[in-house]
């Protein structure tokens, strides 16, 4: 973390023990360099169905238990924290994701849900057989960034069929799309950048949709809710992080750090849909911003 940007890890970790999921703790844990790799993949496992994929509210606002795509970037993210331990955890979502994805190549934005308690209207009322680009870029993503470990997610045919429709469907945009379609497609293209040449220059194209301030308001979303630059581009180093002047990320990372509330976590500007799912996001964000923080 730079010198001049200063946050509590203490009043971070108390928040996790006092408000997050046993997950979201471990995960803080291993960012400080504390953590536990066997408790963090026994914590994951806890949110794992028997056909390998993912549910029971892994993704907050959608608690149902069934396995579901957006659950499984989930547990993506924790599978590439944990880098360069590797668990068979990975391939068996690469497979489950392989029979749910549709003949073009992408996800679904969800599977039919069954049990809508505690979830969000958009999951429940999701189209089951139409490809979600939002959905299976920023699944790729994720994996991307596991495979960069672990050679069976990297030579997973998954994997490439979910690259494959990635790259087609960001080609066909025409105009900018949705905020989160937005910052999930340069994200995607961030992570493939390693090792697909035609990466860089489509993401270039897509800033061309990425205001010089990286404010992105969120149609249909709750007030205020926008992506910003740090969610385009969270990583220094990173092709992403040249979408912006580095005064615009400089300033965003001091707002980051100043946002951390007097309890010791960080918030999120999003709707929850339930009183569990507020405080799991704001568990789940507060690792996000302290990893975001400390890698700057």
């Amino acid at each position: 973390m730079s010198d001049d940007l200063t946050i509590d890890l203490d009043a971070a970790a108390t928040f996790q023990r006092a408000h997050a999921r046993l997950l979201d703790q471990h995960r803080l844990q291993l960012l400080l360099g504390r953590g536990d790799a066997d408790a963090t993949l026994a914590a994951l496992t806890a949110y794992r169905n028997p056909d390998g994929g993912f549910g029971h509210g892994l993704e907050p606002d959608l608690r149902s238990p069934e396995s579901q795509p957006a659950p499984a970037l989930h547990a993506f993210e924790v599978l590439a924290e944990l880098g360069p331990v590797t668990s068979p955890l990975s391939a068996a979502l690469c497979d489950w994701l392989d029979s749910v994805t549709l003949p073009d190549g992408g996800l679904p934005f969800a599977l039919p849900v069954t049990s809508p308690s505690g979830c969000a209207p958009f999951w429940v009322s999701a189209e089951h057989d139409v490809s979600s680009l939002q959905i299976t870029a920023i699944t790729a993503a994720c994996a991307l960034r596991v495979a960069a470990h672990d050679p069976a997610v990297a030579a997973h045919p998954w994997l490439r069929r979910a690259t494959e429709y990635s790259f087609d469907a960001i080609r066909a945009l025409e105009g900018r799309p949705h905020a989160l379609v937005l910052a999930f497609a340069v994200g995607f293209l961030d992570a493939a950048s390693d090792s697909h040449p035609e990466a860089v220059p489509l993401l270039e194209r897509l800033g061309e949709y990425v205001p010089a301030d990286g404010l992105v308001p969120v149609e249909g979303g709750a007030e205020g809710e926008s992506m910003r630059p740090l969610d385009f581009a969270p990583l220094p180093g990173r092709p992403a992080r040249n979408l912006f002047k580095p005064e615009v990320v400089d300033a965003e990372l001091r707002a980051l750090a100043a946002a951390q509330q007097d309890d010791g976590g960080w918030r999120v500007d999003f709707t929850s849909y339930s009183p569990a799912a507020s405080l799991e996001w704001r568990g789940y964000r507060t690792v996000s911003a302290v990893h975001t923080l400390l890698t700057a």
